[in-house]
Parts: structure tokens; sequence; C-alpha cells
């Protein structure tokens, strides 16, 4: 549907200097259509792409970039750096911003990916431009999970298998509104050094998941001391009962155990 005159085809500019098709596919990454389609492709065993907006642009930009893939190994028999990957990808975007029987492509990518550099995360948007984080998310309701990352990321070069996967789960939960997280509405991608990309089963997810839980119940906060003591100084049987109450609380803890794409 056509807003106003100057949104007719992605090369006509508004007075204001606006190019309104390419808005349109901005707010279509970031909405939630195709919300329960698959999201997250393997492109080669060294790179995986997760995807905001429309799917059937996302497949067909994850096919090219596959293809890219395949003919780099084929011709120099050494995997496609990521970077160069990523900057294809970007030109061949931003050419639908600049061809009048176009349309640009209404989708977000997340590329992740690792070559001899070391390992990378970019994000490409319709307009053709991208970005290189250390942490990120995109779609309809990711600026929570982005708020959670950005507390976190320093940690994140330190940080083992486990944790890395435990802190992607709760940036993800951070999304959800009233919703429980479960392994049928979120799917885990792990790739790293001797570990090619491979999506994990619901199963495996769904026990990251449950361990994620207890951590929650930990991370509880207990009564504070200092009102336990103000009590057992005015009445003995206070007292007892919050010595009690304390026993209790520690032996909770020491049963608990320690949760994109």
């Amino acid at each position: 549907m056509f807003r106003n005159q100057y949104d007719t085809d992605v090369t006509t500019w508004s007075p204001a200097g606006r190019l309104f098709q390419v808005e349109y596919a901005m707010e279509a990454a970031n909405s939630e259509l195709s919300s329960h389609q698959k999201k997250i492709f393997k492109v080669d065993d060294h790179i995986g792409v997760a995807i905001a907006g429309l799917t059937a642009d996302g497949r067909v930009l994850s096919r090219y970039m596959r293809s890219e893939c395949i003919n780099h190994s084929f011709t120099y028999e050494s995997p496609l750096p990521v970077g160069r990957l990523v900057v294809q990808l970007a030109d061949k975007a931003q050419v639908c911003t600049q061809r009048s029987w176009k349309r640009p492509f209404g989708v977000g990518l997340l590329v992740g990916g690792l070559d001899e550099s070391g390992a990378h995360l970019y994000y490409n948007c319709p307009s053709g431009n991208y970005f290189e984080y250390q942490a990120f998310a995109i779609g309809s309701r990711s600026q929570a999970a982005k708020t959670y990352l950005e507390r976190r990321f320093e940690n994140f070069v330190d940080s083992s298998w486990d944790d890395l996967i435990k802190d992607a789960l709760i940036a993800t939960r951070e999304t959800l509104q009233g919703e429980k997280l479960k392994s049928s509405i979120c799917t885990v991608a792990v790739m790293g050094v001797g570990e090619p990309f491979h999506i994990l089963d619901q199963e495996t997810v769904q026990q990251l998941i449950d361990k994620f839980e207890l951590v929650g119940e930990e991370e509880v906060p207990a009564a504070e001391p200092g009102a336990a003591a103000e009590e057992g100084a005015e009445e003995g049987d206070a007292a007892e009962q919050g010595g009690d109450a304390g026993q209790g609380a520690a032996a909770a803890d020491e049963g608990v155990a320690p949760m994109e794409i």
C-alpha cells in the first residue's frame, strides 16, 4: 500500500531527502512477518545466518550466499572469508535501492562466521549497510535482548561454550511477553573452532532451558539478614524461626545448579 506520492518506486526521493521504499523495507525487517517460520540457515561449515522479516527474501539471500561459498571453495580450494561474503551481500542488497523496477529486500540478516582472522558477527540491513558486532539481536522485540547483550558482551571473549549459550537463551527470554521460554519457540545454532555450524535439536535445547530455570530460582533474592537480626533482638522465638529459615535457604542453595543465533 502506498502512503504518499513519493513512495511509488525505490528511486523517488521525497522533498525531505527520504527514500520511503527503503524505509518500508527496514520496517519489514523489524516486524513479526513470518514469525513462526524457520529463521536460521546454514550457509557453509563456517558460516550461518539468522533472518528477521520476509522469510522468502531471506531464503533467496541465503541461497545466494551458499552459491558464493561453493564457487569460492571450488576456485580457490579454501573457505570464503566472512567479511568478503558480507560485502558481496551488501552490494546485492544496495543494487535493489538503485533500480526503479526492483524493490529492496524486506529482511535483515545476522551473519555469523569463523575464518582465519577469528569469529565474526555482521548485521546486514535492506539499505545495503552492514555493521560488525560482538553481540546483536534483530526483530520486532529485539530491544530487550540488545539491552541484555550490551550489559554482558565484554565477558563473551572469556566465556565458555555453556556460558555463551546460556546468555543467548537469557537474551531470547527477555524478548518474550509473558510467554514461557521453551524449545518449541526458539532455535539454537552453534559454531566454533573444530565444530562446524550445526543446529541443536529440540531435546538438547530443552535440557539447557531446564538448567536455566534452576538458575532463575537460585537468583531469587533472600531475606535481608539485618531484618532477621532485629527480630531476634526483640523476641527469642522469632530469632529461632529466623535461624531455621536461614538454614532452609542455605540447604536450598546447595542443591541449585547454574540458561539465537
